[in-house]
């Protein structure tokens, strides 16, 4: 193959350790006009700027040299439909595994033991005692387990809970047996605890409906970490409204939230703004992960975490294959 082309990626070269010397890397962070279109014409190693996706997608048609695409998130479904021909999406698959299951478990913990009524006690000067469910001995059913589904386990594992894993398919974990999907109307109404990690496909949009939340059991908590739509949200409220099930969401659909919906209100409902990635974990994995795609790229092998397109050549492969998101 020829030479490796130029890379644009949101930070000062500096920061990234062990960027190969013979790659001209430049620098666009999504919050200024990007470098002049010689510049551009140059670009092979496109790094989609974290949380500025928006400003990346209408740049990608003005790299004809494009081979990879790399994006800072885990969820691709945002960037997908953009990618060129002949160009390969790659996850930030590790980077957001720390921070989203802390997140996970913080929600899980938080909507248990009731702090959001404490934290309302506390603002009315109001003393609001009283009995709650622990996380011990519950059971807790991971729907979706790829490296942050994983990463949530790792997390429950000290709490003393019983916990059952999902995935697209049938597997062995180091932990336990992997379900397939499949077996979701069976393990459901066996779980106190549903965590969602799934990416966002059209497999999984509306998974979270109104069959999936009927067979939940009475009093079950659903936690979302994954997208918004994987939960059908006119379900959930009609559950939560019926207090037969409560929801700890990180993510929702729409998003972000408006003002006056009815989630906002909804009884049971504890409401993060989208956080589980954004956190002091994300920088160094983030520049690990872009120092180690970066010399795969000038080395001419394939980049890792391949999402998609499946059919796309991909630099230095001896031939192109299809990609898979693990979820």
């Amino acid at each position: 193959m020829s030479a490796p082309r130029a890379a644009l990626i949101p930070y000062a070269p500096g920061a990234v350790e062990g960027l190969p010397p013979d790659l001209d890397v430049h620098t666009w962070d999504g919050t200024e006009p990007p470098p002049p279109q010689d510049v551009l014409d140059t670009v092979g190693f496109l790094t989609v700027p974290y949380m500025r996706t928006a400003a990346a997608l209408p740049l990608m048609p003005r790299l004809p040299a494009l081979e990879v695409v790399q994006t800072l998130t885990a969820g691709v479904d945002d960037v997908l439909p953009h990618v060129p021909p002949g160009a390969v999406l790659c996850n930030a698959r590790g980077v957001h595994d720390a921070s989203t299951a802390e997140l996970a478990l913080t929600l899980v913990l938080a909507s248990l033991r009731g702090i959001p009524g404490f934290v309302r006690g506390q603002d009315a000067e109001q003393w609001h005692a009283g009995f709650h469910p622990a996380l011990a001995d519950r059971t807790v059913l991971l729907v979706g387990y790829g490296s942050i589904g994983a990463a949530v386990e790792e997390r429950l594992r000290p709490f003393e809970c019983r916990v059952l894993r999902v995935a697209r398919r049938a597997r062995t974990a180091p932990h336990g047996p992997v379900r397939p999907l499949s077996d979701l109307p069976d393990l459901l109404p066996r779980a106190d605890v549903v965590v969602l990690t799934v990416p966002l496909t059209e497999g999984t949009r509306g998974l979270a409906g109104r069959g999936f939340l009927a067979r939940m059991r009475d009093g079950a908590l659903l936690v979302n970490v994954a997208r918004g739509p994987v939960v059908d949200t006119a379900a959930l409220l009609a559950e939560l409204g019926s207090g037969r099930l409560r929801a700890a969401l990180d993510v929702t659909d729409p998003e972000p939230l408006p003002a006056g919906h009815p989630l906002w209100h909804a009884p049971g409902v504890l409401i993060s703004p989208h956080v589980g990635g954004s956190s002091s974990a994300f920088l160094p994995r983030a520049l690990r992960l872009l120092g180690a795609q970066l010399r795969r790229y000038a080395a001419g092998e394939p980049p890792e975490h391949r999402v998609a397109p499946p059919g796309a050549a991909v630099p230095g492969a001896a031939a192109p294959g299809a990609g898979e998101h693990r979820g």
